[in-house]
């Protein structure tokens, strides 16, 4: 990254340089808006770094609507029209950054995740944008002609300011809750947060099961609520993750349980009677281990006061395939922000244009990204909102200067 050569007056200042801000300032410098980049970490797109094991899900070809959370399902509709998958695929080709897709429409780097970094940060400086890093700001205060941001760096002025510093998700990388702040400063609403794409916590004798079975998989079918997930289930030493988990985890609230199918597919109670019938003398484990890992099957199976199925009334095999395919519990807790991928909830969008991001009562300051409260399925979801939105805002900017 090229040395600063910051002045004190600026068109635009966007508190945040991650997915959105970034692409916020990108789009807004090319259209002639002197744009500076604030950011407390001491690189820029941190999070984008550490995402998809270090390779950057960056987009999901088949995002659309129906894959983000809000108080208003419709928000994000028009964002995403106005920025596709297909668009960021093109920077990225642009960029000839080889990838590849995953399972579900997922597209990963081949190399790492800094090249989408290295990308993003290359077009904000082509367009002219300023970027200070290690740069904490104290205070953000409006006046007549705009903004004025006090920082360790001295104060700066702009007509418009842009939030796009996330939520407080995996805090060891700086996040904070400051864009809320901010909102509740100019009168916005919030929508309650709470840690989302997250691993669930179990205790007590259930959690102790789960405990002993850490490092097990199945594929299975999630249900929490109106929410079902076919996908991943893990076994930890704290309870269940995998992408299922996660995924429920996003609609999950404290005292709901939630429903697993481990065998997705499978009518356990009709398959069951047929094993019975065919061999008498199959053990409950034996005949489990066709549908599941081995050491999930014996787990199971002990609970089962019979050795043969032929010793297995029909409401001893009810109760054996229910606990198959629909096995309910209820999680204590998540592991909370530490380790959670996005945050749930924030700024209200009854407050914010859907076209443009502004906020409605305060003209010039915009919120962009996972500080509003959209927030997007596992996958690359999360990151076609950022770069969605930033686009959004970052055209609104950019029509002002013309």
């Amino acid at each position: 990254m090229r040395a600063p050569d910051y002045k004190s007056s600026y068109d635009v200042i966007i508190i945040g340089a991650g997915a959105a801000g970034m692409m916020c300032g990108a789009v807004a410098g090319k259209a002639g808006r002197r744009v500076l980049i604030l950011d407390h970490a001491k690189t820029a797109g941190e999070k984008i770094r550490i995402s998809g094991g270090g390779r950057c899900n960056f987009t999901n070809v088949h995002c659309g609507p129906e894959n983000f959370i809000s108080q208003n399902p419709h928000f994000c509709k028009s964002a995403l029209a106005g920025y596709s998958p297909q668009d960021f695929i093109d920077q990225v080709d642009a960029q000839r950054i080889s990838w590849h897709e995953k399972t579900r429409g997922q597209l990963f780097c081949d190399g790492r995740a800094t090249q989408i970094v290295d990308m993003l940060v290359e077009t904000c400086e082509q367009a002219g944008n300023t970027i200070l890093l290690e740069t904490k700001i104290s205070d953000v205060q409006k006046e007549d002609a705009g903004f004025v941001l006090s920082t360790s760096r001295g104060r700066f002025r702009a007509g418009a300011v842009v939030v796009a510093c996330g939520g407080p998700s995996i805090p060891k990388m700086g996040a904070t809750g400051f864009g809320y702040q901010i909102a509740e400063q100019f009168g916005l609403a919030l929508v309650p947060r709470q840690a989302a794409l997250v691993p669930l916590i179990f205790s007590g004798l259930l959690g102790d099961s789960m405990r002993a079975l850490a490092g097990v998989s199945v594929r299975g079918r999630v249900t929490c609520g109106r929410a079902v997930f076919d996908e991943g289930v893990l076994f930890t030493h704290r309870g269940l993750s995998g992408p299922a988990i996660l995924q429920v985890s996003s609609y999950w609230s404290k005292g709901e349980r939630i429903t697993i199918d481990l065998a997705p597919g499978h009518d356990l109670l009709a398959e069951a009677k047929t094993a019975r019938l065919e061999s008498p003398k199959q053990s409950p484990a034996g005949f489990l281990s066709t549908f599941l890992p081995q050491r999930l099957a014996r787990s199971i199976a002990q609970d089962v006061q019979q050795n043969r199925l032929a010793d297995m009334n029909d409401a001893a095999l009810e109760k054996l395939a229910a606990r198959i395919n629909a096995w309910t519990v209820l999680p204590e807790e998540t592991q909370g922000y530490r380790i959670a991928e996005v945050t749930r909830g924030g700024v209200n969008t009854n407050g914010l244009s859907s076209k443009t991001m502004q906020a409605k009562a305060v003209p010039g300051l915009y919120f962009i990204g996972e500080v509003v409260d959209v927030t997007g399925h596992l996958g690359g979801h999360n990151f076609q909102w950022a770069w969605a939105s930033g686009v959004a805002a970052g055209q609104a900017l950019g029509a002002q200067s013309t």
